[in-house]
């Protein structure tokens, strides 16, 4: 029998909620040994809600945000 079999035979002799905390702890686990992406840019940020921002919205938003804002002329 090898790991996953045996993994398997206890799961299934485990209650509901039991089985559910092994999930859980399963996918810590998973997400412990899988590279995460970049933080540092937008799309980094963005990457878990699987949003398509391009470089056109981002400059976009800015305008939008920024345009009017009073600029000192010299």
């Amino acid at each position: 029998m090898n790991i996953e079999q045996a993994v398997l035979a206890r799961l299934r002799h485990l209650p509901i909620d039991k089985q559910q905390q092994l999930l859980d702890f399963a996918e810590f686990l998973y997400q412990k040994t899988t590279p995460k992406n970049s933080l540092r840019t937008v799309r980094g940020l963005c990457a878990d809600l699987k949003v398509d921002i391009t470089e056109e919205d981002i400059a976009q938003a800015r305008q939008e945000m920024w345009g009017n804002f009073p600029r000192d002329v010299v």
